[in-house]
């Protein structure tokens, strides 16, 4: 082991006052460790939705009745309680994972030299994201499992996912003004797709607060819209999705885009696709608990893919500081 230097007891009240700074005076991340914190929360806001979803379609929505408790005087599931119980208060459990990774990513990028304060700023988005997710998660806990709550918990979850997105882009980016590298029509087209996605997701959201899964086994009031119809407009706006996906990697051809947003277009096109296969087996087959999971799943990676397409638009370098010339340095040198 290498020497370890004595901390005194300035350094122990400057480590109080602000860890942060305490921290990224001694250690200095490479950018490959800043790109894998960014990454892990991104996996981690992918993992705990694909928990909750569990959570709900396995019937754990009320295993802990309360909140913040899990029960009446106890923090955690007691032996009296069953399984679902146990499930709930794992999910619940996972929330610390969640602030473990979103807090590594924000200590890696603070850490980075030099400071890149947008990404720390992104980092510090997703922790408040978080908290106030869990906030809303003990609320939808409290209202019952009401419906709205539960599409609003899961719309919050997809917003840290955005930033999640956001930030292990701008890992792998620079900081200097973004260049489009397509023209003003494709990006339009982009905006048009990435509307027509967040309508899809909304919509999701209904067709879940109205369908049969309601999360608990006892009886959990549903939104009052028609199920099928709502489900009808949901396959209709997916294929919307696709079509523009479609039409956008046949104009990035056209145009002879760069690669970048040509392969992301066909990673997009992929996913849609694979999502759309479960999405009508789960129609058919009446929604076993298994598709829906997977389901849920291929929304955040078609989401995630969205973003892509959209960010693979324009390219960031580093930013290059201004360094004097040879006539300024000899006038630098004689002075």
């Amino acid at each position: 082991m290498g020497h370890v230097p004595n901390v005194t007891r300035a350094d122990a009240l400057r480590a109080v006052r602000n860890p942060l700074v305490f921290i990224a005076e001694r250690w200095t991340p490479t950018s490959r460790t800043v790109q894998r914190a960014a990454l892990a929360a991104l996996v981690m806001s992918v993992v705990i939705v694909v928990t909750g979803g569990a959570v709900r379609l396995t019937g754990s929505g009320l295993g802990c009745p309360t909140w913040p408790e899990c029960t009446d005087g106890s923090l955690t599931p007691t032996s009296a309680m069953d399984f679902h119980g146990a499930i709930e208060f794992g999910n619940r459990m996972l929330t610390y994972v969640l602030c473990a990774a979103v807090g590594w990513a924000i200590i890696a990028a603070r850490s980075q030299k030099p400071w890149r304060r947008g990404l720390t700023r992104l980092g510090w988005a997703q922790f408040w994201i978080v908290m106030s997710n869990a906030i809303l998660g003990g609320i939808v806990v409290l209202v019952g499992l009401n419906p709205y709550t539960v599409a609003a918990h899961f719309l919050l979850s997809t917003a840290l996912i955005t930033v999640a997105t956001l930030m292990w882009q701008r890992t792998r980016e620079g900081d200097a003004e973004p260049r489009p590298l397509v023209g003003k029509s494709v990006q339009q087209l982009v905006w048009f797709l990435v509307a027509a996605a967040v309508l899809l997701i909304a919509v999701g959201t209904v067709v879940t607060g109205a369908g049969p899964h309601a999360g608990d086994s006892s009886e959990v009031d549903r939104m009052h819209v028609n199920w099928e119809n709502v489900a009808k407009l949901h396959a209709v706006l997916a294929w919307i999705v696709v079509t523009l996906t479609f039409a956008l990697w046949f104009v990035l051809k056209a145009v002879d885009a760069p690669k970048g947003p040509l392969y992301r277009t066909r990673d997009l096109f992929l996913v849609l696709l694979s999502q759309g296969v479960i999405g009508y087996v789960q129609y058919f087959t009446d929604l076993p608990e298994a598709l829906v999971g997977l389901h849920m799943l291929g929304s955040c990676l078609v989401w995630i893919a969205v973003l892509r397409v959209l960010l693979a638009l324009r390219e960031r370098p580093d930013a290059v500081a201004d360094l004097p010339g040879p006539s300024t340095e000899a006038t630098l040198t004689r002075a």
